[in-house]
């Protein structure tokens, strides 16, 4: 029987800004209790799924697990106090990872089009002109950067309010925003600061935004949630800022951690960046290995409709299941030398981006972003190399580095 003190530790912030903590632990669990059930002190108990096959199976039956009501993983005392604060709804905001079908397709056939290829490519320009401002702004800064701090939290921000259609003006206040909407336990990121502060300077920005937008309609995705209908009536307010809260923030922190990571991940297997300066045209499978590598969403939570068997045990209806996906990405049984750094590896059917009906929406231009910055990144920059240690966010939910200390020349 594993002990008290590792669903502790799984519980635990902190367990997540140490990396190699992070991974022996799942490892521990992928080989000694694939299913686990975990009931940590302060938290309300839920099953642990960390192996690749069985997330798989699970994401695969959206209507034996579904998303409502628990999603992430909150204290009891925190989330007594997203009840509080939110009139008795047990969540902060009502967008796609909070719902399930009829409503998910619903909400989700709004945006569709505007994240599928054919369309991110028409903003293939537009990318390329904000990745080569990165780079400008790396070599402005001299010859040594927090590279995470100071680069790659801004260009997917960039991105993303070009397709919101949001005013260069508002960068900063929207940075502070998502990084404490994403700070998890990290003092270094919440700075005061709250979840539910955060989601409220959201909710506060976007009710401008769209009350300007149903007054002023633009070709732009702000547009489109603002004025969009479900079921011939206007979309609410509530889930209407909500969409705009999970586009905005969850679309800006994945990338901008896979960027860091990416980078790290190069640092550390100079073959690989030599690699990919030689032959570019590998930096679209690299940059799957790059969100497979790095992980960024640690899990979301489903909910047992029925009861299910997994591995011999027996999952009842209404309990929690947190899926792992770090851990599923780490999988021995799912892909050779999981914990090596592959840049061509092939197939790579990783879990960065989620399964199923629940995937993510952004997925193809998260890639696209990718892509666009290290092929800038590589043909400008000859050596980078670590200028002090890395450091992690504390947060069990989604995050990667939040310290990059790098040094670097260009060609």
């Amino acid at each position: 029987m594993l002990d008290i003190a590792l669903d502790n530790a799984l519980a635990d912030h902190k367990t997540y800004g140490n990396i190699d903590l992070q991974h022996r632990l799942f490892a521990q669990l992928r080989r000694d209790d694939p299913v686990h059930w975990t009931q940590p002190d302060g938290y309300r108990p839920f099953w642990i799924i960390s192996k690749y096959a069985d997330i798989i199976e699970i994401e695969r039956q959206a209507d034996r697990f579904i998303n409502a009501p628990r999603t992430k993983l909150l204290s009891i005392e925190f989330e007594s106090k997203v009840r509080e604060a939110m009139n008795g709804r047990p969540m902060l905001v009502r967008a796609l990872p909070q719902m399930d079908n009829p409503d998910h397709a619903k909400y989700q056939k709004l945006t569709h089009a505007w994240f599928q290829p054919r369309h991110i490519r028409t903003l293939s320009e537009r990318m390329t002109a904000l990745a080569k401002e990165s780079v400008d702004r790396l070599f402005a800064m001299g010859d040594r950067c927090d590279f995470y701090g100071e680069i790659a939290i801004y260009y997917p921000l960039r991105v993303l309010m070009t397709i919101l259609g949001l005013p260069q003006e508002d960068e900063a206040r929207l940075l502070k925003i998502t990084q404490a909407y994403f700070g998890g336990g990290d003092p270094d990121m919440q700075k005061g600061s709250d979840l539910i502060d955060a989601t409220i300077a959201y909710v506060d920005y976007f009710k401008d935004v769209a009350k300007e937008r149903r007054q002023h309609p633009k070709d732009d995705v702000a547009t489109v949630i603002a004025t969009s209908e479900i079921d011939g009536r206007p979309i609410e307010d509530f889930e209407a800022y909500s969409y705009y809260v999970a586009l905005a923030s969850a679309g800006h922190d994945t990338t901008s951690a896979t960027i860091a990571g990416g980078v790290l991940a190069l640092i550390e297997n100079p073959d690989a960046m030599a690699r990919l300066r030689r032959e570019p045209n590998l930096l679209t499978d690299a940059a799957e290995e790059m969100v497979r590598f790095v992980s960024p969403v640690k899990h979301f939570f489903r909910t047992a409709a029925v009861d299910y068997e997994m591995r011999g045990k027996t999952i009842r209806a209404g309990d929690s299941i947190l899926l792992s996906y770090p851990s599923g990405n780490r999988d021995e049984e799912a892909f050779d030398r999981p914990f090596a750094f592959i840049p061509d590896r092939s197939p790579n059917r990783h879990l960065g981006y989620g399964f199923g009906i629940h995937a993510c929406i952004g997925r193809h231009l998260a890639k696209a972003e990718i892509v666009a910055f290290f092929r800038e990144l590589l043909s400008r920059v000859d050596r980078i190399e670590l200028a002090g240690k890395p450091a992690w966010t504390e947060t069990s939910f989604l995050g990667g580095l939040k310290r990059l200390p790098v040094s670097y020349s260009g060609r």
